[in-house]
């Protein structure tokens, strides 16, 4: 007899069986298993750190016109159908609603443990080798220009301007993925997050070296 956890990993797998490779299955898949990694050594409810997990992206705004609902419409429908607690259902909602960067000025209307793992789990996916993949994978996907010296990244944008940016992909890296660092919530996700992002320091570095010929 399957699970909740199974049925929802089947839901997700197939919900996402044509996305983008940045928000794929596999995206979904690593941030399950770091969210597991994590709670290990927090007090939390596990079901929904799982849920949470597999939940997340199930509907990413940036691929559906910047609309933030359907994600928890989806989320809600399915567990609604399978007979999951309202209590839990409303955690797991709340989880989608507040787990995104969006620009780094975003205050979350929300706050628990399980939240802050999953959301842990889901930035560490943003960085280190990982991190730079999906990075010019998305970049690649919307066409963006790799790098453009003339022009810099922006910061302190608002959750608009974050949305619709068409920046080069390497800004990316200053307008969110260098920032992360600082703003994980548990110690687990601090202590990884140090040594993914000392990886795409140097991966920078190697970048603008070869990109002036110097390397």
């Amino acid at each position: 007899m399957h699970t909740i956890i199974d049925k929802t990993i089947l839901f997700v797998k197939e919900q996402l069986k044509n996305a983008e490779g940045g928000h794929d299955w596999f995206h979904i898949e690593r941030v399950y298993r770091n969210s597991i990694l994590i709670a290990k050594n927090e007090q939390c409810n596990l079901e929904i750190v799982k849920l949470g997990a597999l939940l997340h992206d199930i509907a990413d705004s940036k691929f559906h016109n910047g609309d933030e609902t359907i994600g928890p419409k989806i989320a809600h429908e399915f567990l609604k159908k399978e007979n999951v607690s309202e209590e839990i259902i409303s955690h797991v909602i709340k989880i989608i609603e507040n787990i995104s960067f969006k620009g780094g000025n975003f205050e979350k209307k929300f706050s628990s443990k399980e939240l802050d793992i999953v959301q842990d789990a889901d930035r560490l996916d943003a960085l280190g080798a990982i991190g730079i993949a999906r990075t010019f994978n998305y970049g690649g996907f919307k066409n963006r220009s790799i790098y453009n010296p003339n022009i810099a990244p922006k910061f302190n944008m608002s959750k608009e301007e974050y949305k619709n940016s068409e920046a080069p992909t390497i800004n990316h890296f200053y307008e969110k993925l260098l920032l992360l660092k600082d703003k994980m919530n548990t110690e687990s996700g601090k202590k990884i997050a140090e040594e993914r992002h000392l990886y795409m320091e140097n991966f920078l570095s190697q970048f603008y070296a070869e990109w002036e010929g110097e390397k």
